[in-house]
Parts: C-alpha cells; sequence; structure tokens
C-alpha cells in the first residue's frame, strides 16, 4: 500500500473528481518550479519543463486553437511521437472542452485517412513532414480538417505559404497573444470542464476487424492513475521514459493518467536508436511497455553473450543459473540458503550490475510489460540477473493496465492482482469480467457493440482466465482463438507462440490447427540475430527471402522449436512449419499497429501454405507480390519448404 507520509501529502490529488487540463493546474500549483515535469532530449542535451512550464505550453496551446476557430466540443487528431508537443496539444485540446484521439505514426495515408473521417477531426496535430505529406495526399477525403498543425518544421519550407498548414510555434504565438488579450480566458474555459465527460478516444487494436473507437473520460484516466499510485507508492519527480506510442492506450494511462496524478516526470528519449543510452543518463526508475521490447532485448543480450569469449560466457551462464534457483526459492517462499545468497550477491556485483547498467536498467525499481502475452522465459530470465521485470494486464476498455504483481508475489505465469478499486470475477465460460471507475464510456458511435461489451455492468474482456490459489490471474487467451484440434482438446497459440519467441533467432510465430489432427507453425526469423549468426557460419545471403530459405537457416529454426516441443504437453507438440518469405506488416493489414497478429486475416491471406502442411506436401511455389518499406513493390517467385517438426 501507499505510504502514510505520500498519501497525507497527495491525499486532495487522489481524490481528484475534475479533468486532466485542471489537474495539471492543480499539480502546478503545489509542484510549482520545484520538480521537473518533462525532460526531452534534443541534439544531446536534455531540456527541462517545470510544472509551471507544462501548465504555460498547455494554456498558450488552447488559446491558440480558440484563435483559429476551435469550439468547444470540437475533436482533434493527434500524429505524433514521444515528444512533449503531444502532451502539450492534447491537454491543451482537453481544456477547452475538445476530445482527441491519437493515432501511430506508422499509419499510412488511407488509414489516417479513415480514422479522422470517423471521428469528423476539425484539427489535426502532426509531428512532422511525413506525417503532413499523408494528410495533404488523402486532402480531398478529409475536407472537416479545418487545419493541420505541424510541430517539427524541418523541410517544410516549400509549404509555409499552404493556408491549410500551421506551425505549432505560430499556435503558441497566437496562444500568447490571446492571453494577453484576455487574461480570464484560459481560466473560465479550464473551469468549465466535468470529469465525466470525454476526455479522448483510443482505437482498439482491431485483430478481427475494423478498429473501434473507445471512448474515456477524464474520471476514467484519474482512477487508473489513483490505482497504480496506491499500489506501487510512486512519488513526485520519480522518472518514467516514455518509449511507446501515444496512440497505444498505455503511454495515454500512464502520461495522463499515473503521471499527472502522481506528479512524476515523464522523459522522451532523443531516438528510439537512442533509449539505452538515454536511460542510463536519465536513470528512469520505472518503465512500462509493451511484450516485444523485453522479448527483443532478451533477444540480444542472449545473442551478444554467445558472440562473447569462453570467460564471459561461463560467467554468464553460471549468474544466470545462481539467479534463477534464488527466485525459485522466493516464488515457493522458501528461505534462500546462505550459500546461495552469497554467491547471488557475488554474482550480481560481478556480472549482473554491469550488464543491467551497459543496457541502461540498473535503477530501475520496476519494469512492466503489457499489451501482449509473454514467455515466462523471458520474465524469469529478466528476473534472474536482477531485473524486477513484472507481467501486468489491461485492456483499452479498462482505461488501461489494471492487474499487476506485488514485488513480493511475482509468478511469471499469471498477471497478478487487481488495482485498488478493480474487481475481477471469472464468468462460468472462464471470460474474466472487470468493474471498476477507469471503464469506459462506450464506443464511438456504436451502440450495438458497447451494450455487448457489458454483462450484468460487468466489462467483458473477451479473454479466458481463471484466478489461482493466491488470488492471481492467470491469463488462458482470446476466448475467440482458442484452438480445439481434431480431438475436441482446447488450448490458447499465444502459450506457444510466446515460448518460440524466447528463442533470439524467431521474431514471430503463428501457430494453427482448429479442427486439425496436429499443429503447425509458421515463422517469421529474427533477421538482425538470424543474419549475425549466418554471418558467423560464413553463410552468404542478400535479402530477408534468401536468408530464410537458407538450408542451415532451417536447421537453426528446427533446433530452436524442437527445444520448445520438449518443455509442451504432447498435444501442443509442433509437428511441422514453415520459414515465411517475408515478415508479416501492419501496412499489409497483416499485424496490428501494436504488433498483434489478425490471425484471421492471415489464415485466408496463407491458406494455401497451411493446407500444405496437413497435406503431405513438402515444398510450395510462392509468387505474388511483396511491399518493401521504401514502399516500392517486388515480385516474388519461391518455394516454401515443409519442415517436419516430429516424427
Amino acid at each position: 500500500m501507499i505510504k502514510t507520509s505520500f498519501r497525507s501529502e497527495c491525499e486532495d490529488i487522489a481524490t481528484f473528481t475534475g479533468t486532466l487540463p485542471q489537474l495539471l493546474e492543480k499539480q502546478a500549483a503545489r509542484l510549482g518550479t520545484a520538480h521537473a515535469a518533462i525532460r526531452e532530449k534534443a541534439y544531446g542535451i536534455w531540456q527541462t519543463f517545470n510544472w509551471q512550464d507544462y501548465l504555460r505550453y498547455v494554456k498558450y496551446t488552447a488559446l491558440g486553437l480558440l484563435a483559429i476557430g476551435f469550439r468547444r466540443g470540437d475533436r482533434s487528431g493527434l500524429i505524433t511521437g514521444n515528444h512533449p508537443e503531444w502532451l502539450f496539444a492534447e491537454l491543451g485540446v482537453q481544456a477547452i472542452g475538445g476530445v482527441t484521439l491519437n493515432l501511430f505514426t506508422s499509419a499510412v495515408a488511407d488509414e489516417l485517412s479513415t480514422s479522422l473521417k470517423r471521428i469528423r477531426a476539425s484539427y489535426v496535430f502532426a509531428q512532422d513532414q511525413e506525417q503532413v505529406d499523408k494528410l495533404i495526399a488523402v486532402r480531398d477525403r478529409i475536407e472537416h480538417v479545418r487545419h493541420v498543425i505541424y510541430i517539427d518544421p524541418t523541410g517544410m519550407d516549400s509549404l509555409r505559404n499552404n493556408p491549410w498548414l500551421l506551425s505549432f510555434a505560430e499556435l503558441l504565438a497566437k496562444g500568447e497573444t490571446m492571453d494577453r488579450m484576455r487574461p480570464d480566458l484560459f481560466p473560465s474555459e479550464l473551469q468549465l470542464g466535468r470529469g465525466e465527460e470525454t476526455a479522448l478516444m483510443i482505437q482498439t487494436s482491431g485483430t478481427t476487424g475494423l478498429p473501434k473507437m473507445a471512448k474515456l473520460s477524464h474520471c476514467n484516466l484519474t482512477a487508473i492513475g489513483e490505482g497504480w499510485a496506491r499500489a506501487v507508492s510512486i512519488r513526485p519527480g520519480e522518472n518514467w521514459i516514455s518509449i511507446s506510442p501515444p496512440a497505444w492506450i498505455v503511454d495515454q494511462m500512464w502520461g495522463l493518467g499515473v503521471a499527472l496524478l502522481s506528479g512524476m516526470t515523464m522523459n522522451f528519449p532523443e531516438t528510439p536508436e537512442t533509449v539505452v543510452e538515454d536511460f542510463r543518463e536519465i536513470g528512469p526508475s520505472r518503465i512500462i511497455t509493451a511484450s516485444r521490447f523485453w522479448e527483443d532485448l532478451a533477444s540480444r543480450i542472449r545473442v551478444k553473450m554467445a558472440d562473447a569469449g569462453w570467460i564471459k560466457r561461463r560467467l554468464f551462464g553460471e549468474a544466470e543459473r545462481i539467479g534463477r534457483s534464488v527466485i525459485s526459492h522466493r516464488i515457493r517462499k522458501a528461505p534462500v540458503p546462505l550459500y546461495l545468497s552469497l554467491l547471488h550477491r557475488l554474482a550480481s556485483l560481478m556480472v549482473c550490475r554491469p550488464l543491467l547498467d551497459r543496457i541502461g536498467c540498473a535503477n530501475f525499481r520496476s519494469a512492466y510489460t503489457g499489451g501482449h502475452p509473454i514467455s515466462p522465459d523471458v520474465i524469469h530470465f529478466f528476473r534472474a540477473i536482477g531485473l524486477n521485470l513484472k507481467q501486468c494486464y489491461g485492456l483499452t476498455e479498462a482505461g488501461g493496465i489494471f492487474q499487476i504483481q506485488p514485488d513480493d508475489e511475482v509468478k511469471a505465469e499469471t498477471v497478478g492482482k487487481p488495482l485498488p478499486g478493480v474487481q475481477i470475477r471469472i464468468a462460468a465460460d472462464q471470460e474474466v469480467l472487470v468493474s471498476s471507475q477507469a471503464v469506459f464510456q462506450g464506443y464511438d458511435e456504436d451502440y450495438q457493440s458497447t451494450e455487448a461489451a457489458f454483462v450484468d455492468g460487468w466489462l467483458r474482456t473477451g479473454d479466458a482466465g481463471y484466478l489461482d490459489v493466491d488470488g492471481h490471474l492467470v491469463i488462458i487467451g482470446r476466448k475467440e482463438e482458442i484452438i480445439r484440434n481434431k480431438s475436441g482438446e482446447a488450448f490458447s497459440p499465444d502459450f506457444i507462440e510466446t515460448r518460440l519467441k524466447f528463442s533470439p533467432f524467431i521474431k514471430e510465430a503463428v501457430i494453427f490447427g482448429e479442427g486439425r489432427p496436429f499443429l503447425t507453425a509458421m515463422i517469421n526469423i529474427d533477421f538482425g540475430n538470424t543474419g549475425n549468426w549466418a554471418e558467423q557460419k560464413m553463410i552468404p545471403y542478400t535479402t530477408y527471402l534468401d536468408l530464410s530459405q537458407q538450408p542451415p537457416v532451417e536447421e537453426l529454426i528446427l533446433s530452436e522449436i524442437r527445444k520448445v516441443n520438449e518443455q509442451l504437453p504432447e498435444v501442443m507438440k509442433i509437428h511441422k512449419f514453415i520459414l515465411l518469405y517475408k515478415m508479416l506488416d501492419a501496412d499489409e493489414d497483416e499485424l496490428t499497429r501494436t504488433g498483434k497478429v489478425r490471425r484471421r486475416f492471415v489464415y485466408g491471406l496463407y491458406l494455401r501454405l497451411i493446407e500444405a502442411m496437413y497435406g503431405g506436401e513438402e515444398k510450395v511455389r510462392v509468387q505474388g507480390k511483396v511491399r518493401y518499406r521504401d514502399g516500392q513493390v517486388g515480385e516474388i517467385d519461391t518455394c516454401v519448404r515443409i519442415i517436419q517438426a516430429k516424427d
């Protein structure tokens, strides 16, 4: 529970029921210039905004919008990266009664136009020239957008005379002028807001179809923020680093709910490539991000250790073994023997602590993973080397993450216990139901889906699960994705896929077997790690297609799958697999923007290959088109081999 000193300090904040911008005003008065609210690294230098700065930029953004015609109730799209302007823009819109929708910067122009048209956005904030170019390309489809406000002016010189476009700097200048002319306008607009009003919309992942627009109120986000603050004792000034897209519910929950309510400092890295270096400089105490981040980081560590000299490999292996043994004792709540405790301290000092420092994770008090199931192997790996990584669980409609593991009760196979104020119930069909003040208002203009999302006032998560003897929630998988083989035995494909992805050479795995006599898999290799392995083995290759179809690579992945098969019960063992000739891609609707596989779409798209694995064929000729990262479309003509994984 939250400590008494912190509770008394923040009692008025913890029970806050107003809007998010009103909460910012309250925190600016309480924390003022004494605490950093936001830091951003630019050109190698950390720039700091205190809480008064934070409020001032939000105020100028809001007044600038009023100056160009924004009206209470208008909706605004945000296509921004991890930068302070995301927060200034979002809270600025909300301060004057607007509703925001964050969109992925990786989305193509057609996706952006569809989403903006669905909410009839009046204004759009765009990160840079790339996003502006997308909007210009579909301008005839988004005629309801009055202005596009771009944040980064780089490369925009040729478009400065376009009346449809406005720089963020110009918007702030208009807001500052408005503030001088009417100093009472912002306070009066701010006080008109009510906590129960819609603050923002979040697109659901859309794994089975068109994403829905989930509406969240200000109170929904402050409720989830209060739950986190109470559960993990977050203090003002603690560092959190934002590395997940603002369009994802987790960064919205944390950036607008947890950080605002607790007084945490939000940190934005310079680029995705400098995250590890920025970790080391800032020393964040907490991080919450997608499972893919941890899977990739575990793969990189293991590959680098495999490439290290014999002594380093041996030391790391022993340190990991000792760490796993200690973790095993703690999970069983058994005393750690003195000799093992001493060895663990020595291993931490010599191996684990320097490693964590090298990857920028030495100062984490807690690290959380969510969004998609993660292999317990990944959790065990990081905990064995001293990183307090814990799996958690939530969904957009519940306001974000609402299940976390207490520090003294970490179980890699579960998603922990509910936050304060959250209730969990397991329905007769094993569906997980949730009730809390953070549960969303409904889907925008979709009454039927909203009604279907609830049963007896409880939100239906769509996931099957159960509570273990200690009250921890265990998620089996999505109800609609549970596989039943020909014998009628049921299991979740996630259970197998997450274990496959623990391999540093497997990037993505999709399991098939509904109504079939055995399971098969479609595998995407990790191009970077597998490419490095191939270079060490003196195996020449050119493209992903070339590398994925190399016989030595097939043997490599076969050995990895057989390792996983050894851990699985007979009914879950993979009998055959193929190495897909291309990466699954969100731009081709095979993945969601958060990296989840669209199973139904993938099944239909690759049905010929799937049927071949069950039809006794040894290889399949594939002819078709593939879209490259630069937008060009190429022709594919190759043979995909079907590989036997189990006799």
